[in-house]
């Protein structure tokens, strides 16, 4: 297994919009309220760059809902020509890890998948969460 870079992003990034999930069932309105919330700041061609990102915000939700502490807070933000996504949950001291031999269908291909789609993946810890980010050109 290897981890994911450690490294804040973009520090000059501005809040576009934050949701609060507590279970598995608001990953479907985070689907759709990050989807309207893309389209309406993308630049380039919007079809492919908004479903890449639905799919990298459902996996970093998925697993911080599942190997986290909550609450799951995800933020959508924008600095410069990046649009970066931020999962935080409330286990800090839980490393994120790429386990790439891991045959498909036994799960645990959600980071692999947003290291694909994204320009670039990384965590990082702050005194109460844990971060798992992806950045996207808008």
């Amino acid at each position: 297994m290897t981890s994911l870079p450690a490294s804040v992003p973009y520090p000059q990034a501005a809040e576009i919009c934050r949701w609060t999930l507590a279970a598995f069932g608001d990953l479907g309105n985070l689907r759709a309220a990050l989807r309207d919330a893309v389209s309406g700041t993308l630049t380039t061609e919007k079809g492919d760059a908004v479903e890449r990102m639905a799919l990298v915000v459902t996996e970093l939700a998925t697993n911080a809902l599942r190997h986290g502490l909550p609450p799951t807070v995800v933020r959508l933000l924008r600095e410069g020509d990046r649009l970066i996504i931020d999962v935080a949950d409330h286990d800090r001291h839980a490393e994120p890890t790429v386990d790439a031999g891991r045959p498909l269908g036994a799960g645990g291909l959600g980071l692999q998948l947003t290291r694909t789609f994204a320009a670039d993946v990384g965590w990082y810890a702050t005194d109460m969460t844990k971060h798992v980010w992806a950045s996207f050109p808008s």
